[in-house]
């Protein structure tokens, strides 16, 4: 019973987070906001972070509200898992723990985010590849991606109709995932 309620948890705590996540990366990639699953995202989002944006405001381009929202929903799961998983009361499970807890909600939510490009980059290629056009989803696939892939073509140009610099960052991607995977800390 234990593993399917966390199972549970940290499931629609992902979706939830990466929502979220969406809602940060559109504008620093200046994705089009008028794209109908943008439009989802700010209305799944905004009773979460519109209350938060009142008392924290943006820093630059940097929407602060929704890393607040997010790092704050990431730490509630993992101390509700942690406490499911220790048989302890929800505040026991913080003790001195809290800032390790922190610490760990920090690196998951940039590793998600690199998950979210990853999966992001290979929808594109995927459907590239087959010739699919989705519409919106196609249109905010490119949004999200482009800014990283451009970069990438100028050092590895596309060899005819084979463009590699999807599968490099594809690479550099994962090894960033590795790397975030070793700074977690221990909780």
């Amino acid at each position: 019973m234990k593993d399917a309620l966390i199972f549970l948890i940290d499931t629609f705590t992902r979706l939830y987070l990466l929502i979220l996540l969406l809602r940060f990366w559109l504008p620093m990639v200046r994705a089009n906001f008028r794209n109908p699953v943008a439009q989802g995202v700010l209305r799944y989002t905004s009773p979460a972070v519109v209350p938060v944006r009142r008392f924290i405001p943006a820093i630059g381009k940097i929407d602060t509200a929704t890393v607040v929202v997010a790092l704050a929903i990431q730490v509630l799961a993992t101390i509700l898992i942690l406490s499911i998983l220790r048989g302890t009361a929800f505040l026991g499970a913080l003790g001195p723990a809290f800032p390790a807890i922190l610490g760990a909600a920090f690196v998951d939510l940039a590793s998600l985010s690199v998950m979210m490009f990853i999966v992001a980059i290979a929808l594109r290629v995927i459907l590239g590849f087959f010739g699919r056009y989705l519409g919106p989803l196609s249109d905010l696939l490119n949004d999200l991606t482009e800014p990283l892939l451009r970069p990438m073509r100028r050092i590895v140009p596309p060899l005819g109709v084979v463009d590699l610099s999807a599968y490099f960052v594809f690479i550099l991607l994962i090894a960033l995932n590795m790397v975030l995977a070793d700074l977690r800390p221990a909780i």
